[in-house]
């Protein structure tokens, strides 16, 4: 895809999907593609729609599979497909528990049993990864008196899908069927690092989980779309899942970028561009936050930043934000850091323009398909209103904008200039060669040529600044 795609929320940026598509032959146009975040029945649960009772449903408060479409005839449409787990509201769950053995369902959401047939030990256990704290299992009592303990790996209201039994299987293909049928052309499979649970192991990536990634991904493109995995890991674990699906998300730059700016020096950023993926989704944050595991070190093997390093990052997010990102930061089960920042991107930078649209350069020029989050794309900073209200960290980051607040933040500095960059990325010198250069330890560069054009990205990273030029003329962003 040519261009800059957009990750909302239908709700929290424009009220529903036909506002949504108002805004995006409108004033957002320049967006080639949009990542609508959950838009299934309810996009209002327990995690904000990543918890569907009906994955095949739009949720009518949105509108429906019309307005999916109608936004698909000008643009990629992206929408995710939850391959982990499923509300225990569903009507397959709640048929489950009702009628057992006799469900059509049976099999479908994976038990204690079914992964220890013959028991577990503390050992065992515990040593599944979570991502939050506690085990990963909520009992559930059936209607005929049975107990069963059924996998939850995030919120007790999410149960675990079988993704290796035939009822989860065809729970899958039912759900790309039902993306391709409303104009999805790119499926993100969300949350499929932990979909296969392998006793003897963390359970998160491992060689059975990248062997269901090939399968998966094979049932998305058989269906006439393009898969993008969802994984925030180590990053010799994006390069190893790269080659199987269309594009992985680039989570390690945004945690390396924070980290030049803090020390100045280019070096891990560089190192970085060395041996990243091409085909990925860059970002800076997003409506999970701003990973930083994913440019750490794990067990053994090194990472782009050290432990320490990591926790420089953490701090300067905490110094930046008064203190309130270590508040909405969640600390998973058996580690000393938490996994991503809780926190808006300019936030973190402290509010400055500057420091925000050097931060968007950068990603725009990279290799890959750039992705402006709707509230970093509007300069906003931490929500600890809404944060207060429902204790869930995350939410800092996920503002509902009203209109007025819209029209004021596309006057401001930032927002422009946000769309000047999303605008020159459109331009076809952005399909040709890519070239770097790191001249001195402050500094990178960033070259594209194509079409008989060069547009030439210069950023130094002691001074907080950078220049763009276009065929050797200055660029001027949001003027």
């Amino acid at each position: 895809m040519t261009g800059v795609s957009l990750l909302t929320y239908a709700d929290r940026l424009a009220g529903n999907l036909p506002g949504l598509g108002r805004m995006l032959s409108d004033e957002l146009s320049v967006f080639s593609g949009v990542h609508v975040l959950p838009f299934f029945t309810p996009f209002d649960g327990d995690d904000t729609g990543f918890d569907p009772i009906d994955h095949t449903a739009v949720d009518p408060r949105l509108g429906g599979w019309a307005d999916v479409r109608a936004i698909a005839a000008s643009r990629e449409v992206t929408a995710d497909l939850i391959v982990n787990h499923v509300s225990n509201r569903s009507a397959e769950f709640e048929d489950w528990l009702a009628r057992g053995r006799r469900s059509p369902h049976d099999g479908m959401f994976l038990t204690f049993d079914r992964v220890f047939p013959g028991g577990a030990t503390e050992g065992d256990i515990t040593a599944f990864y979570r991502p939050r704290p506690g085990l990963p299992f909520t009992p559930y009592r059936a209607a005929d008196g049975t107990r069963r303990l059924v996998w939850t790996t995030f919120l007790p209201s999410q149960v675990d899908i079988d993704v290796t039994h035939p009822a989860g299987i065809g729970y899958l293909e039912r759900l790309a069927d039902t993306l391709a049928a409303g104009g999805v052309g790119t499926v993100r499979l969300d949350a499929v690092g932990y979909a296969v649970k392998t006793p003897g192991t963390d359970s998160f990536m491992t060689s059975r989980t990248l062997e269901f990634v090939a399968q998966a991904a094979e049932l998305i493109r058989a269906r006439g779309m393009r898969v993008l995995v969802e994984v925030h890991a180590h990053h010799s674990q994006q390069q190893a899942i790269a080659p199987l699906v269309d594009l992985v998300y680039d989570f390690a730059f945004p945690p390396l970028l924070l980290h030049a700016l803090r020390t100045g020096s280019a070096a891990r950023i560089a190192e970085w561009l060395g041996i990243r993926p091409a085909n990925a989704v860059t970002v800076l944050d997003t409506h999970d936050g701003i990973g930083v595991i994913d440019a750490g070190p794990s067990g053994d093997r090194a990472g782009l930043l050290s432990h320490d390093e990591m926790a420089e990052v953490f701090r300067a997010a905490h110094e930046a934000t008064g203190g309130h990102s270590s508040l909405a930061s969640v600390v998973p089960a058996w580690m000393t850091l938490p996994h991503q920042i809780n926190a808006t991107f300019f936030s973190v930078l402290g509010g400055d323009t500057r420091r925000m649209l050097l931060a968007r350069a950068l990603q725009v020029f990279l290799p890959g398909e750039p992705q402006f989050y709707y509230v970093g794309l509007l300069g906003g900073l931490d929500d600890r209103e809404l944060f207060a209200r429902t204790g869930q960290g995350r939410d800092v980051n996920r503002h509902v904008y009203t209109p007025d607040e819209i029209a004021r933040a596309l006057e401001t500095e930032v927002t422009r200039g946000q769309l000047a960059l999303a605008e020159l990325r459109r331009h076809p010198v952005f399909d040709g060669a890519f070239t770097w250069d790191a001249p001195d330890a402050a500094s990178l560069v960033l070259r594209r040529r194509g079409g008989g054009h060069e547009a030439e990205l210069r950023v130094r990273f002691d001074d907080q600044d950078f220049e763009i030029t276009f065929d050797g003329a200055p660029v001027r962003l949001g003027s």
